[in-house]
């Protein structure tokens, strides 16, 4: 079998792995490091978000904060279902508004990087654990999308606006700065703006299309917003009834 040099190698034994993602109250961004210490998770990043429900929405869910913590996980996909269990408890996720959480697949990862997660062991994860996270929860996958809208910056409430005429709950953005070559920029006669937003939306499979070509119809490349907008399968969806 001829070796894959790049991301996931073809090899059987090597780790399967999952970007697992958080979206909790600020306040609650140290609580939820130390669970991730705790469990040993190697790679985790935290970023500052806000949430983007309107209020009648978070009256509903809960919702204690509009200020976020994105907490963004690179782990192996047999560990990630005692790893949300674990933060699910810590933080009350059964409390509406407390916390949510979903897994997204990786289709690469640098070599590297997976060589880490190949020589970890994780001692103080216990079979049952799994076996109790995953009874009842397959029927719960490839149900969901996460929509991705990168948007410049000042956007968010119209899209938002826009997007929940089209199904949408709520959403998260956070900030960010946009990169682009200038050829292709001259050529499609498009001004790009550094600040950017983006914008992620939970949803299920069947609102996914109507809340894309809203925000492509309204927002896309042709208008001011300059909007990208697309999406990724989401899994293990915990701390909101999407259905």
């Amino acid at each position: 079998m001829r070796k894959n040099t790049k991301g996931i190698p073809a090899s059987s034994d090597m780790p399967v792995l999952n970007c697992a993602i958080f979206i909790i109250d600020w306040v609650k961004s140290n609580n939820i490091s130390d669970i991730l210490d705790e469990s040993h998770v190697r790679f985790h990043f935290i970023c500052k978000g806000h949430g983007t429900a309107n209020s009648e929405i978070m009256d509903i869910m809960g919702m204690s904060s509009i200020e976020k913590a994105v907490v963004i996980c690179l782990e192996q996909k047999r560990m990630v279902p005692v790893i949300i269990k674990r933060v699910s408890k810590s933080l009350g996720f059964n409390n509406p508004g407390a916390g949510i959480a979903f897994t997204i697949p990786l289709s690469g990862i640098n070599k590297p990087v997976l060589q880490v997660f190949k020589e970890s062991f994780h001692k103080n994860i216990r079979e049952e654990e799994k076996k109790e996270f995953w009874s009842g929860r397959e029927k719960m996958k490839k149900k969901h999308d996460l929509v991705v809208i990168v948007t410049n910056h000042g956007f968010f409430d119209e899209i938002m606006a826009c997007t929940r005429k089209a199904g949408a709950q709520g959403g998260t953005v956070i900030n960010a700065r946009g990169l682009i070559h200038q050829g292709p920029v001259k050529f499609f006669g498009i001004t790009v703006q550094e600040e950017k937003e983006i914008i992620m939306i939970l949803t299920n499979k069947d609102k996914k299309v109507p809340i894309m070509q809203a925000v492509s119809q309204n927002f896309g490349l042709a208008t001011e917003a300059r909007s990208i907008v697309f999406s990724l399968p989401a899994e293990n969806i915990t701390g909101i009834d999407l259905d």
